[in-house]
């Protein structure tokens, strides 16, 4: 069985996620794209699990956008089996 961040990959590697509006707000303000997302998760490391959400665990992987900025992605899996995307957002240089 894959792990937690395996599974997560392999959801991004095979296009079988979705960005949420509120991502999509958050990835604006911050200028990342789709492509942003993917590389943080594909070289990022989970940084946390958060187990007592009633409708799921969400995973926190933190890593690097295409252009270097650390950035952090916050996902859970739908019943679906679909990846979404409920955040993500670039660490400000206080935050290092």
């Amino acid at each position: 069985m894959p792990s937690e961040i395996e599974r997560i990959r392999q959801a991004i590697h095979a296009q079988r996620y979705r960005i949420s509006t509120h991502a999509n707000e958050e990835m604006s303000d911050d200028a990342l794209e789709a492509q942003d997302i993917e590389e943080i998760i594909f070289t990022g490391t989970m940084t946390r699990r958060l187990t007592r959400d009633p409708r799921g665990t969400r995973y926190e992987i933190t890593g690097t956008a295409l252009d270097g900025r650390p950035a952090t992605v916050v996902c859970r899996f739908l019943a679906s089996g679909v990846l979404l995307i409920i955040t993500a957002y670039v660490h400000e240089e206080d935050e290092l």
